[in-house]
C-alpha cells in the first residue's frame, strides 16, 4: 500500500531550485527596470540582454571554478542535493558520504560550490526566458519593425535548455569527459548568441551611434575564420581539462624532456568513454594523456599565430584598433596562463583565468564580426577611414 502511494517522480527539488533561480534573477531584473524607467523599450531590452551576457560570462567562470576544485560531484544527484534544494538539508548525507570516502568528491564546501553554480545557471535561464517573452511581445506590438527578430531570443532559450540538460548529464554520468567538454563549449556558444543580440539591440536603440567602418572585404571572413579556430582550440582545451591532462607535461617548451615524447593519440582521443578509462574499460594510459596535452599545445601555437595576425590586420583600421589591442592582450593572457598551468602545477587562479580568457575572446570576436560590416568607401577616402 505504501509502495503504491510513493510518487514515481519527486519534483520538489526541481521546483525549489526553480524558485531559487527566480529569486536570484529578480535582482538583475529589478536593477534593469529601475535604471531604465525613462528609457525606450529597446534600450531596456538591450540593457537586460547586456546584463544577461555578463552573468553568463560569470556562470562560465564559476563553472570552471567548480570543475577545477573537483566540486562537480559535490552533490552527486540532480537537480537537488541528495533530494534537497540546498546542502543545508543534506548535512547527514554529505557527512556520511565524506566518512565513507574521506578523499572523495563530496564535502560540505564542494556541495555548496556545486549548488551555487546550479542557482546561478537557473537564474541565467530565467533571465533568458524573460528576454524571449519580451522579444515576442515587442515583435507583436511593433509589427516586426525596428526590433530584432525574436527567433534569436528563442534560439537562445532553446540553447540554454540544452545546456541545462548537459549540466544534468555532467552529474548523472559522473563527469563523462565528452559531456563535460560539450557543456563548456555550450557556454561559449550561449555567450556568442547573447552577444549577437546585444550588438543588434544596441545599434537599433541608438542608431546615431551605430557607425560603420570601411575595411578590406576579406577582413570579416578572417574574423569568422578566427572564431572557428578559437572554438577548435577551446574544444582542445576543454578536452585537456576534463581528462585532467594538464600535468602530463610539467615543463615548457619541452614535455618530459623531449620535443615529441611517447604518445598514444588513438587512446587519447577516444571520444566516448568514462573519465579515467579507455573504451575497453582499462585505465587510460599516461601516454594517452600526454597526447591530449601535446595536441593542445600544438593547436595553441597555431591559434596564437592566426589570431595574432588578425590583431595586426585589425590594427590597420583606426576604428578597430581598440578591438585589436584587446585581442592582443587576451592572447598574451592565454599564453601566460597556459604556461603557468604547466610550470606552476595548475594553480587555480591561472586555470580559471585561462577559461575566462577563452570566453572573453569568443565575445570579442563575435562582437567584432557583428559590428564590422563592409561599406562602400567614399571616393578619395583613405582605406580604414569611416565612410
Amino acid at each position: 500500500m505504501n509502495a503504491m502511494a510513493t510518487p514515481l517522480y519527486d519534483l520538489t527539488p526541481a521546483v525549489r531550485l526553480l524558485l531559487t533561480g527566480i529569486l536570484v534573477a529578480s535582482g538583475p531584473l529589478l536593477m534593469v527596470y529601475l535604471r531604465n524607467l525613462r528609457s525606450t523599450p529597446l534600450r531596456r531590452m538591450h540593457a537586460l540582454t547586456l546584463v544577461t551576457l555578463f552573468l553568463t560570462f560569470d556562470l562560465v567562470l564559476f563553472g570552471a571554478f567548480t570543475r577545477l576544485t573537483d566540486s562537480g560531484l559535490g552533490c552527486p544527484d540532480w537537480p537537488g542535493c541528495y533530494g534537497n534544494a540546498s546542502p543545508i538539508g543534506a548535512v547527514e548525507e554529505i557527512a556520511s558520504a565524506q566518512h565513507a570516502m574521506p578523499t572523495g568528491p563530496v564535502t560540505q564546501g564542494k556541495a555548496w560550490v556545486e549548488m551555487v553554480h546550479r542557482y546561478l545557471a537557473m537564474a541565467v535561464g530565467v533571465l533568458i526566458t524573460a528576454l524571449c517573452v519580451v522579444a515576442w511581445l515587442a515583435r507583436r506590438q511593433r509589427s516586426g519593425r525596428g526590433t530584432l527578430h525574436p527567433a534569436w531570443a528563442t534560439a537562445t532559450l532553446v540553447w540554454v535548455c540544452i545546456q541545462g540538460a548537459f549540466g544534468a548529464l555532467t552529474v548523472t554520468m559522473k563527469l563523462f569527459p565528452a559531456v563535460v567538454t560539450l557543456h563548456l563549449l555550450g557556454g561559449y556558444v550561449l555567450m556568442a548568441l547573447l552577444c549577437v543580440q546585444v550588438v543588434h539591440l544596441g545599434a537599433r536603440s541608438a542608431p546615431a551611434q551605430r557607425g560603420t567602418v570601411a575595411y578590406p572585404p576579406r577582413l570579416r571572413w578572417a574574423v569568422a575564420a578566427a572564431l572557428v579556430v578559437l572554438m577548435l582550440q577551446a574544444t582542445s582545451g576543454a578536452w585537456v581539462s576534463t581528462n585532467y591532462a594538464v600535468l602530463a607535461c610539467s615543463e615548457f617548451p619541452l614535455c618530459q624532456g623531449s620535443w615529441w615524447p611517447l604518445m598514444d593519440f588513438a587512446r587519447g582521443f577516444e571520444l566516448w568513454r568514462p573519465l579515467g578509462l579507455s573504451q575497453d574499460g582499462s585505465n587510460i594510459t599516461f601516454q594517452a594523456l600526454t597526447a591530449i596535452h601535446v595536441a593542445h599545445r600544438t593547436l595553441a601555437l597555431l591559434t596564437l599565430l592566426a589570431l595574432g595576425a588578425l590583431a595586426a590586420w585589425m590594427a590597420q583600421t583606426p576604428r578597430l584598433r581598440r578591438a585589436a589591442a584587446w585581442l592582443a592582450a587576451l592572447l598574451a593572457l592565454q599564453a601566460l596562463t597556459g604556461i603557468a598551468n604547466v610550470v606552476l602545477d595548475w594553480p587555480l587562479l591561472s586555470a580559471v583565468l585561462h577559461s575566462g580568457g577563452a570566453g572573453a575572446m569568443v565575445v570579442l570576436l563575435t562582437w567584432t564580426l557583428m559590428t564590422v560590416r563592409p561599406v562602400p568607401a567614399v571616393q578619395g577616402a583613405l582605406p580604414g577611414v569611416a565612410a
